[in-house]
């Protein structure tokens, strides 16, 4: 059974913000291994077709757990490439959980692999992202501009226990 840490949360990213007023305000654990995960019940704002998220916030979040997954193996990096494949309709006022590992480090880029699961643990999306390491200097200029980047407790942390 794997042991789960909270990742930080930032002020005004649209996943992760928790100041942000449309933002999703999603927390993240990480593991020991680096794979990251985040519980999350999308609401009726969320809605693309009736009854299912849109499209580009299931995006936002994968792209987000991805990224996630390159702070866990201590690498801040930015979206090259991000393919999707949408298997299943993802609902709304259901909770859903987001996956992410890293799968390959090459020089200055990431492979990165991620799925939304549904309640019932079947996928409903995939993704596949190339990530390119940002240079420390951008790292720290980023980190200084976002307000703040701490862990905030979580006010309904998430059972992991069978992750």
């Amino acid at each position: 059974m794997s042991h789960f840490s909270k990742q930080p949360n930032g002020q005004m990213c649209f996943v992760c913000g928790l100041d942000n007023p449309i933002g999703l305000k999603m927390h993240f654990y990480q593991d020991e291994s680096g794979r990251v995960v985040a519980r999350f019940t999308p609401q009726k704002a969320h809605e693309g077709y009736p009854g299912v998220v849109h499209g580009g916030i299931v995006t936002a979040i994968l792209d987000e757990v991805l990224g996630r997954a390159a702070i866990a193996a201590e690498d801040w990096a930015m979206t090259v490439r991000l393919n999707l494949r949408f298997r299943r309709p993802v609902p709304i006022l259901k909770p859903l959980t987001a996956v992410a590992e890293v799968v390959r480090k090459k020089r200055n880029l990431l492979e990165l692999r991620g799925a939304i699961l549904l309640e019932d643990g079947r996928t409903a999306t995939e993704a596949v992202g190339t990530f390119m390491k940002m240079e420390e200097v951008d790292t720290d200029k980023m980190l200084e501009e976002a307000g703040y980047w701490e862990v905030v407790p979580d006010p309904d942390p998430p059972d992991l226990s069978g992750m």
